[in-house]
């Protein structure tokens, strides 16, 4: 697994995870906001799996 989210891609999916997870679990918020594990865990893992079947990746190309 190569990694294929960028920093700013990262970030975003933390912050939006994050948030979605309290919502659910401190703000008693709706049961679908418990879909904010899959950006935390993108994000922590730097890996989207739906990128490589899209063809796209946020992280910047390493030069040799």
């Amino acid at each position: 697994m190569n990694a294929n989210v960028g920093s700013i891609d990262r970030i975003l999916r933390i912050v939006v995870g994050l948030a979605l997870i309290a919502w659910a679990a401190v703000l008693d918020g709706p049961v679908w906001a418990w879909i904010g594990i899959v950006p935390l865990a993108t994000g922590l893992f730097r890996f989207c799996p739906f990128y490589p079947l899209l063809g796209l990746s946020t992280c910047p190309v390493k030069k040799n």
